[in-house]
């Protein structure tokens, strides 16, 4: 057997032993290739008993087979004169090996070497020779299997119907997104749940090799089923699904739908009173935060949850880290909510001197954002809070 046929041979072996691994059926499949190229298939081989044969049965002819005829020495053929354009044939063909023939032959000219033997008797020089015409037998049946310029069209036709075929798959599948995606924000949300709830199951039957965006387009329905659940109060699922969004997330390592997620569950969580875990959530995403106005909103929502659970000094602290992330956006709004924040947290710790500072400054802003409203609520906690001091 060849070396083509040695291969399949334990090709059919390692498949069987290891059928999981594609590389032994790909094995299989060049392998049997390579056979079909070189000898052809067994139904394109037709044998007739045409012709004269008697031309063998000459004594004469058969003395002359049996001595033969020299041709050209290895050493002749190696030594013909090559152009540039074989050069390059050889080189494509070889491949790396190319870098070995050419060692090869400079081994050759070194006279003082090749006189030489190895351990076992053999010539160095006939030994050299031997490697170079292996190379140069490979690289002919090589060329004769399948000439190089139908490698190189090969190639690129195969490269551009790979590219045809993914430009097409990705421009009918954002086609498709763009279209269903613009129809989700129906301000009903039980419409938009069924909506993305058709649209998921069609994107979880796309491959990520045609649509390398799988993963973060399912997140973004993920985060859309969720919210509208939230908005039909069924937290349990809307849970679900936040988490979810989270974890493809973390599979693609992307800070922004991971960001997005952890703000999602650390809303169901405060929603269902479960502070903690709100807390938790939230202070997960605050490393992931560089908005300013985005910090400032995060900040009072983890010391609003840390003040539920009688945590006031921890309550007090993200207040002044909200009051410090509005100021730096100048944001009144959050100057305002942050203010109040440690106002209370400061009451409760019995802080009463800098708990009136601090509604006595969400007043002030109160009263610059003319929100009514909050001036009664404040006014009202700012009285019960000097009647205490007073005491």
């Amino acid at each position: 057997m060849g070396d083509f046929e040695f291969s399949l041979v334990f090709y059919h072996r390692g498949h069987k032993l290891r059928p999981e691994l594609q590389g032994f059926r790909l094995g299989i499949q060049k392998a049997q290739e390579a056979i079909n190229n070189s000898v052809g298939s067994p139904s394109s081989v037709k044998l007739e008993n045409k012709g004269d044969l008697s031309v063998w049965k000459s004594d004469e002819i058969k003395k002359s087979l049996a001595k033969g005829q020299k041709g050209p020495s290895k050493e002749r053929r190696l030594h013909a004169q090559k152009t540039p354009k074989t050069e390059r044939t050889a080189k494509q063909l070889l491949g790396e090996l190319y870098s070995d023939r050419e060692y090869l032959e400079k081994l050759l000219k070194d006279e003082d070497l090749v006189k030489g033997r190895t351990s076992g008797g053999e010539r160095l020089h006939d030994l050299i020779l031997s490697c170079i015409s292996y190379l140069d037998t490979r690289t002919e049946f090589w060329q004769q299997q399948k000439p190089i310029y139908a490698h190189q069209r090969d190639r690129k036709l195969s490269q551009q119907q790979r590219k045809h075929s993914r430009q097409n798959t990705m421009s009918d599948a954002t086609h498709y997104l763009l279209t269903n995606l613009d129809q989700l924000d129906t301000g009903c949300p039980q419409e938009t749940l069924k909506r993305a709830n058709e649209v998921l199951k069609v994107v979880q039957g796309w491959t990520e090799e045609a649509f390398p965006n799988k993963r973060e387009v399912l997140g973004n329905l993920h985060s859309c089923i969720g919210n509208a659940l939230i908005d039909l109060g069924d937290m349990d699922k809307a849970l679900t699904h936040h988490y979810k969004d989270l974890e493809l997330a973390t599979q693609s390592n992307q800070i922004d739908p991971k960001s997005r997620a952890l703000d999602n569950i650390g809303r169901v969580y405060a929603r269902i009173g479960n502070f903690q875990k709100a807390v938790d959530a939230w202070e997960e995403k605050v490393p992931l935060v560089q908005d300013g106005l985005e910090r400032a909103w995060l900040f009072h929502e983890i010391g609003r949850c840390y003040l539920e659970l009688k945590q006031h000094g921890k309550a007090q602290q993200y207040g002044s880290k909200s009051l410090t992330a509005a100021n730096e956006i100048g944001d009144e709004k959050w100057q305002l909510n942050a203010n109040v924040l440690i106002a209370q947290a400061e009451l409760e710790r019995g802080n009463l001197e800098y708990c009136i500072s601090h509604f006595e400054s969400a007043l002030d802003k109160a009263a610059v954002l003319q929100d009514d409203p909050a001036k009664k609520a404040i006014q009202k906690a700012l009285c019960e809070a000097k009647e205490r001091a007073t005491k």
